[in-house]
């Protein structure tokens, strides 16, 4: 090239220009168009020097294009040796999937240990290593007599608890009954014969309140031999007869007595009482002898007021009398309210009775409490199998002596539910989130080479566990067969996150930062920026990804040829080395590698 530009400087040195000073090509001067002699050139030689203008323009032009044409094949070529040097793959459709691996080790479904909660003496263990149980089966039962006694008194607690709590509730809501309006009501029917309570009086629970006195019913008792006292039961009709005026009243009996009395004459009589209404002139002077049906009585006997009696109060505390609701001489009856109690009084009356009733429902809760203790303490005395299972491990026989060590737990027997088994999976951190349960896993066995087991996500932990920089999360799954496999055995799982079929793909170094991917283009003969030259940047929509490649929704068309990175130049047959040596690229943004229990990896189908 430099010795092209040299030529071109010499020709045009060669070339005179008007009005300038030059040698011909005989060495002598020429100025001004004169001769040798010194005189004038002619009019011949004036006119074949003016053709030689056009001419030295149009070779000045021709240099110049001559030198921007060989710098652009200059250009070219060096572009196309740039892009030779580049690693490419082609855009091709294919099925990808994402997928992550674990490895773990099986383990029974459920695992228990039986335990002891008491000690004593075994006394039944009818089951053996290998034997399958049933849940709640007997299989250990322990003496047990020592808790027996305990239990009773529990129960006989509970049930004076419980009639206490019964009498206490029927107090209060009697309470509620007697004391409505804040008054007290009278417990005996009656006259008053005298008050003995005044306003602003304290009364308490034995307080004297008032005499009551009625002899609207007269009440009779006369002996009866033994023997027909005996016969005579409550209710039956009597009749009497007025000892001074014979006149004869219609009566019934009230009640018989038990014990036997001997009258004058050694005869052995019972106490017959009969009452009868006072037809308005029976008084306590009057006497009378009576008859109930075919027996007579022996002697005859005075009568009496039903009522004549002095009324108390009955009362839980004391309370103060804010008015009188009756006077000496009245008639009252059961329930007619004698006097109002000040309204703070009568609810300290009240409250006292709900408070017996709380202390007596507490006092039901703590034997009740008790007796559940006793009784759940009786029970562990009687071992059974929490699940349904195989025995793996028998410790204990009939006659060994369970004793409880404060720094250890004494196991029993060991059983396993061997219905189905399982493992957990590690998985990083950065993949725990695309992890569901109900995903499906395919599971491989050291000891069942070339077999395949399937299983399914039951259980994803959130408790993470850190190493190295990074958090796992343990993910459990359920094996869906099982074949040989038995606890202890050591399997790889792989769960399939995400699968795409017939799908435009790139390999994953392909992609660089904001979702670019660099287009050969022949027409772009400079690098701009990070995009080497003959490439052009175009932004893509992605889809599923891999570790090897990239689903690519939108942007770039099948066979387009793609610029890769060189950390992918043997990861695919697509990839096209145009020349060995090549210049490595910009990468795009880089995966972040996986330091936990699990791998991501992708599975592939051949390009279509």
């Amino acid at each position: 090239m430099e010795e092209k530009k040299k030529g071109l400087a010499h020709l045009a040195g060669q070339i005179p220009f008007p009005g300038k000073k030059g040698r011909d090509h005989t060495g002598s001067d020429n100025e001004g168009g004169r001769d040798k002699t010194g005189k004038k050139a002619g009019k011949s030689k004036g006119k074949k020097r003016k053709w030689l203008k056009p001419v030295l323009v149009l070779l000045l032009i021709g240099a110049a294009i001559t030198v921007i044409l060989v710098r652009r094949s200059m250009k070219a070529s060096a572009a196309a040796a740039g892009a030779q040097t580049q690693n490419t793959a082609v855009v091709e459709k294919r099925s990808i999937s994402s997928e992550l691996s674990s490895s773990g080790t099986l383990a029974a479904k459920d695992t228990y240990n039986i335990t002891s909660m008491v000690e004593g003496e075994v006394l039944s263990a009818d089951f053996e290593e290998g034997d399958q149980v049933e849940k709640d089966q007997v299989l250990y039962e322990i003496d047990k007599s020592s808790m027996e006694s305990e239990l009773t008194s529990a129960t006989n607690s509970l049930t004076r608890a419980q009639t206490s709590y019964e009498d206490a509730r029927e107090d209060y809501e009697d309470a509620l009954s007697d004391y409505s309006g804040n008054t007290y009501k009278a417990t005996d029917t009656g006259y008053i014969k005298e008050l003995y309570i005044h306003v602003g009086d304290k009364v308490g629970g034995s307080t004297k309140l008032a005499d009551v006195y009625s002899d609207d019913v007269m009440e009779i008792r006369i002996p009866f031999l033994s023997g027909e006292a005996a016969l005579i039961g409550p209710g039956s009709p009597a009749v009497l007869t007025l000892t001074d005026t014979g006149e004869q009243l219609a009566g019934a009996v009230k009640a018989v007595a038990n014990q036997d009395i001997t009258l004058t004459g050694g005869r052995i009589v019972r106490n017959v009482t009969i009452t009868v209404t006072n037809p308005g002139g029976l008084t306590t002077t009057m006497k009378a002898t009576a008859q109930i049906g075919e027996f007579v009585g022996s002697e005859d006997g005075a009568f009496e007021a039903s009522v004549d009696t002095t009324m108390n109060a009955d009362l839980s505390t004391s309370v103060e009398v804010e008015a009188l609701l009756v006077n000496e001489g009245d008639y009252v009856t059961k329930g007619t309210p004698l006097f109002r109690m000040t309204e703070k009084s009568a609810d300290k009356l009240v409250r006292s009775y709900k408070d017996a009733l709380d202390k007596a429902e507490e006092s039901v809760e703590s034997a009740q409490n008790k007796l559940d203790s006793s009784q759940d303490n009786y029970d562990n005395y009687t071992i059974t199998a929490p699940i349904s299972g195989q025995v793996i491990a028998k410790n204990f026989k009939v006659g060994d002596n369970i004793t409880k060590n404060s720094s250890s737990t004494t196991v029993l027997a060991t059983i396993y539910d061997l219905s189905s088994l399982t493992f957990e999976m590690s998985i990083d951190e950065l993949d725990i989130q695309k992890v569901k349960v109900g995903q499906k896993v395919v599971i491989t066995a050291d000891a069942m080479e070339g077999q395949t087991f399937s299983g399914t996500v039951t259980n994803v932990s959130l408790e993470s566990t850190y190493s190295n920089g990074v958090s796992t999360y343990p993910v459990t799954v359920t094996m869906d067969e099982m074949g040989d496999l038995i606890p202890g055995m050591n399997v790889d799982g792989i769960i399939t996150l995400e699968e795409a079929s017939d799908v435009l793909t790139v390999p994953v170094d392909a992609l660089m930062r904001g979702n670019q991917v660099y287009v050969k283009d022949e027409t772009v003969t400079e690098q701009q920026g990070p995009v080497p030259a003959g490439f052009r940047a175009v932004k893509v929509e992605t889809g599923l990804t891999n570790d090897s490649y990239v689903e690519i929704r939108s942007g770039l068309s099948e066979g387009d040829v793609v610029y890769v990175a060189e950390s992918s130049k043997n990861s695919g047959s697509s990839f096209m080395m145009m020349r060995e040596g090549g210049m490595g690229g910009p990468s795009g943004g880089g995966n972040r590698s996986n330091g936990g229990g699990s791998s991501r990896s992708g599975g592939m189908g051949g390009a279509r």
